[in-house]
């Protein structure tokens, strides 16, 4: 992603491809262990929308650090409304292109609008992978769009710069031929 270029679209993109897999998560599902091994789903479906709903608040001009990484309480069966809700924020909280020319500090610092909007892209895709583990294995995710974000991943978490309290785990290796989406949960420490 270029210093011009406008992650919002990727950002709408992501997440529309997340309510898609969300849209399957049943009541049964929430107590299962998903890949990113410090959440089982419901607390997984939690963090996602509680990040959906911080770069929002950053966004309408708060400090990221004022709201949990976690969507609070949100019913059994009203994640669909839950991440519809965060969208729905989201969009007006990002609707001024005049934001695109600004930083914001987010969990990673004071950075331009572009590489907090992309850290929030690359959150949104591969929570969406970590939830489709659980939902549907099967699930047919945007290959263009997690090569995209695998290379803003390769960008600003080297492989060799890992240090502790960053909430990714070393490169995991890729089966031969993995797709994209594949290959980013492993380069984030994801077991594939």
């Amino acid at each position: 992603m270029t210093a011009t270029a406008d992650p919002r679209p990727l950002y709408l993109r992501a997440v529309t491809q997340l309510e898609k897999v969300v849209a399957g998560v049943t009541p049964e599902l929430l107590e299962r262990p998903t890949p990113c091994s410090a959440y089982d789903l419901r607390a997984l479906l939690g963090h996602t929308a509680g990040g959906m709903h911080r770069i929002s608040y950053v966004g309408e001009g708060g400090l990221w650090s004022d709201v949990p990484a976690a969507g609070g309480e949100i019913e059994d069966g009203d994640w669909v409304g839950a991440f519809g809700r965060a969208r729905a924020r989201w969009t007006a909280a990002w609707q001024d292109d005049a934001k695109l020319e600004r930083e914001f500090e987010v969990p990673w610092g004071r950075v331009p609008a572009q590489a907090a909007l992309g850290g929030y892209v690359m959150e949104a895709v591969t929570h969406t992978w970590d939830i489709a583990r659980v939902v549907d294995p099967s699930a047919v995710l945007d290959e263009e769009l997690a090569e995209l974000v695998l290379g803003i991943a390769r960008q600003v978490l080297p492989a060799e710069e890992r240090f502790p309290g960053v909430p990714f785990g070393p490169v995991q290796p890729a089966p031969e031929g993995a797709g994209a989406n594949d290959r980013l949960a492993a380069w984030l420490g994801r077991t594939v």
